[in-house]
Formats: structure tokens, sequence, C-alpha cells
């Protein structure tokens, strides 16, 4: 391996991977994505390239276009709704952990944007992660996503509108301790079986979803009303089987649950005035897989 190589392995691998994980909302896939753009760099002649992270950023940028639209078309046919895959920095309160020197977690990662984002077209996604959150210029932009740099003006635009509208800034509005009490009051509620609690801690109108491998939590679609999300929380977390903790999971305190040692799910709750409003459970082991001890 070249010294440049070498180089740009230890000082541009952790933000390819920022860029990648907001691309495609999946550690796993960003991992495979950049060690694809590494190895092809290992072929390119790289005397030739006189700015080899900006090379980097375009070939791991187009290939994670390509998985987008390959992935777009396996997701429309998955039971249940796609939900991005997790990262767990550790417990709540206690000194950060490095999650294995994989991404930069900030208002970018959390769970309720990773989920707007999954409802942009790849083309969508990639001129606003690329320009609006990395600051990549639209020219560049351009060059990755096929598009003149004024199409992917009204790319990002469209994005920033589609996240507008779906209140994304209102949801990262919550004080962080404000919804770590609100977790813990859920997670508390639920390990104790108490319906009444949990119909406390749940907004009249929440919604509940998981993803694919959730023994039917919420079926194939998402299920609305506190007396309705209610008794599935606690069939499945109010058994004494399975134990929830209050962890740090992407930016944001979550439920995490364990079961003989193993996660078993990640919730996020979005929450609003002391509420919860929406449950999303990732349960699907393979999103899990990277988790697990």
């Amino acid at each position: 391996m070249s010294e440049r190589i070498d180089t740009a392995w230890h000082a541009d691998r952790r933000y390819l991977l920022d860029i990648a994980y907001r691309m495609l909302g999946s550690i796993q896939e960003a991992e495979d994505v950049v060690q694809e753009g590494y190895a092809r760099l290992l072929r390119a002649d790289v005397d030739e390239i006189e700015d080899v992270r900006g090379w980097l950023v375009v070939v791991v940028s187009r290939i994670c276009l390509d998985h987008l639209r390959s992935a777009r078309a396996r997701r429309e046919t998955t039971v249940g709704p796609w939900l991005p895959e997790p990262v767990i920095v550790g417990p709540v309160g206690a000194p950060a952990v490095d999650p294995a020197d994989r991404v930069t977690l900030d208002d970018t990662v959390r769970m309720a944007m990773l989920i707007l984002l999954e409802e942009l077209s790849p083309a969508e996604r990639a001129a606003f992660v690329l320009h609006d959150v990395f600051q990549l210029p639209f020219e560049s932009v351009g060059d990755i996503v096929g598009r003149s740099p004024a199409a992917c003006r009204k790319l990002a635009s469209r994005a920033r509108e589609h996240l507008r509208e779906h209140g994304a800034t209102a949801r990262f509005t919550v004080e962080p301790n404000e919804h770590e009490l609100v977790t813990r009051r859920f997670i508390d509620a639920c390990t104790n079986g108490d319906l009444q609690a949990l119909l406390e801690v749940l907004d009249p109108d929440v919604t509940g979803e998981a993803d694919l491998g959730a023994n039917n939590f919420m079926l194939t679609q998402p299920v609305s009303g506190a007396e309705n999300v209610a008794p599935r929380l606690l069939a499945l977390y109010g058994t004494g089987r399975i134990t929830l903790s209050c962890m740090q999971v992407n930016g944001e305190p979550a439920a995490v649950a364990t079961r003989q040692g193993h996660v078993w799910a990640v919730v996020f709750l979005t929450t609003h005035d002391g509420r919860v409003t929406a449950v999303h459970a990732v349960v699907d082991p393979k999103k899990l897989a990277h988790l697990q001890p």
C-alpha cells in the first residue's frame, strides 16, 4: 500500500463512513461501500489522482447511489416498514464510547431524520446529504448524481421541503433531558407491566411500527392509538423475559431490549410535551447483528 493510500485510509475513512451511513441508513452497508471505495483506489494509479479524498468521495457516493437504487426495489417488497440500522454508543450519562470508529453522531443520524431520508428519491437524498450536510458544491454533487448543478439545486430544495413538511426540525427541538426522562418512564412502565403508567406516557394518538422480523408486534402496518399500541408493547416487553435499558443510540436516548445477553430490539421514541408520539422498533436480526456481543 502506497503512503498516500495509507494516509487516506487513516485520515478519510471516518469521513467517508459519515457520508455513506447518511446515504444508506445502514452501518454495515456503509462499511462495505467504503471498503469497496478503497479497493478501487488500490487498483487505480494513485499518482495520477490530484485529490485522493475528493476522488474517494465521488467513488463512494456513486456506489451509495447504486445501492440506494437497487435497495429501493428490495425494500418495496419487504414485509413491514423498512427502518434504518441503529448505532449504539453506550449507556446514557456514561462517558461516550466511540462506536468502533464508525460514524460521527449528530442530528442528521437521529432516527426521525433517517426515516424521512428514506422517503426521498436516491437523487434527492444524495443531493441533500452531500450539499446540505457535507457542504459539497452543487458542481461536485452534479458529477456524482449525473445531473446539472441547477438540477441538483432543485433536488436538494425538494428534499428540504419534504423534511420541513414532515416536521423534521421540530422533532429535534426536544431537550435531551426531557427525552431521556420520557424514555425512562416508558421503560419503567413496560418493565413493570404497568398498563396505566404506559398509557400515561403514550400520546393518545401515538403510532407504532416495527420492521421485518417483528414477531407480529405491529404486523405489516403501523398501529395507531394508545389503546392499540400499549397492549402490544406490554406483550413483548412486559413479560419479564426481556430487559429494557436506556442507551445512547444514534445520538439520542432510546430503549434497547436484550434477551439472554443479546440485543433483541432497539426502540426509538419520538416525544412531544412529555409524551411518546411515535414508537419505531428495529427488530430485524440483520440490522442488529453488528450490535451483538
